[in-house]
């Protein structure tokens, strides 16, 4: 396994290399992260997909971008390992240091080795029931887990898949799908024992910080069962860490056809309520936005306004791309890319000075307005 995790110096060695890449790194949890990361979650799970990922994930590193999004369940653990093969061959190389990167991966799922299997149920009995990694009635939803047992295998899992014994930014993923089954007050007693888990994961050196990886929980109203509350997490994590807890990042849809992170008051602060980013900013907390593209969709077809807006952009990739990075309370924009074209067309936009708020304002303006 490759020593070490993402350090401050060597992240903004990495950042000096690109002085082209205008505005593309700004601070995040201590270290120097692009405004763009490569995420792992689209394509199907075959060689064909793999290779591909592995030319565009080999040309991001090379290309200005640090920090690579994943997860265990990625096209059955083929996103994981794909990034670990190019890891391998770049610092091998000598062209990268391991203390440059971020990886950010996550646990929850259930997954399969690399493609489903002909029977997976008598699958999934025989690698996780049998084997003690996960009791029946520890699974919601037929798929999605979260005892210190199952997310400890699933660590494991992620750390040889990637070939590293430090993973730097490690979610739960989904974890508001425990609340279609069990009450807040349960799911905040679950939360707990992960905590004390991934508190103990830091300790020992496998994980540098910890979070949660939300669909919806983020975007959510209280009154909505799957609501994930910022405020009961942090007073979890003090709760078993202290005030030296690494309950540290966040990571949410975030887009032109998804918005709350900035227009929904959601997030209890004191009397009153802010949005998702506000209160990610008060906690300290790092924030990725996912689904920048929102799979594809937002590639292509967009409203004029968004011409208007960004008049210097080539595409309403570029466009949507640049939204997203240049939302104040975001750090990172994630977006899938399995081909270098995509790759290319992201480093394009982050030779962009990020857009003004003044800018993104004119997004909001009604038709007719000066």
């Amino acid at each position: 396994m490759l020593k070490g995790r993402a350090t401050a110096d060597a992240t903004a060695s990495y950042a000096r290399r690109f002085s082209n890449l205008a505005g593309n790194f700004r601070p995040m949890l201590g270290c120097s992260v692009t405004s763009i990361g490569i995420g792992t979650y689209l394509g199907e799970a075959d060689e064909e997909t793999d290779r591909a990922y592995e030319h565009a994930i080999e040309t991001a590193l090379a290309g200005g971008i640090n920090l690579v999004d994943t997860a265990v369940n990625y096209r059955f653990q083929r996103s994981e390992r794909t990034i670990g093969k190019v890891l391998a061959k770049l610092t091998a190389a000598g062209t990268l240091k391991r203390e440059e990167l971020i990886v950010a991966t996550k646990g929850g799922y259930i997954t399969f080795d690399g493609e489903v299997p002909p029977d997976p149920r008598r699958w999934f009995e025989e690698h996780f029931v049998r084997t003690g990694i996960v009791a029946p009635d520890d699974l919601v939803d037929g798929s999605h887990c979260m005892t210190p047992k199952y997310i400890g295998a699933m660590l494991e899992m992620s750390r040889q898949n990637l070939g590293l014994a430090t993973i730097d930014m490690y979610y739960l993923h989904n974890p508001e799908t425990q609340l279609e089954a069990v009450s807040r007050k349960e799911f905040l007693a679950r939360i707990r024992t992960i905590f004390e888990f991934l508190e103990g994961a830091v300790s020992d050196g496998r994980i540098g910080v910890y979070g949660a990886a939300t669909w919806n929980g983020f975007r959510a109203e209280p009154t909505e069962r799957g609501w994930l509350s910022l405020d009961e997490l942090m007073r979890v994590a003090r709760e078993v860490g202290g005030d030296a807890h690494h309950f540290r990042a966040i990571q949410l849809p975030y887009n032109l056809a998804m918005p709350e992170a900035v227009t929904r008051a959601n997030q209890v602060a004191g009397q009153g309520r802010v949005t998702t980013l506000a209160m990610a900013e008060q906690l300290g907390l790092g924030v990725s936005a996912s689904a920048t593209l929102l799979q594809g969709q937002l590639s292509r077809g967009l409203p004029q306004m968004l011409r208007d807006a960004f008049p210097t952009l080539k595409s309403d990739a570029q466009r949507a791309i640049q939204f997203v990075r240049s939302t104040p309370g975001v750090n990172v924009a994630l977006v899938g890319m399995k081909s270098v074209e995509h790759v290319r067309e992201a480093l394009a936009t982050a030779s962009y000075p990020p857009a003004t708020l003044e800018e993104l304002m004119r997004l909001f303006k009604r038709s007719g307005d000066p």
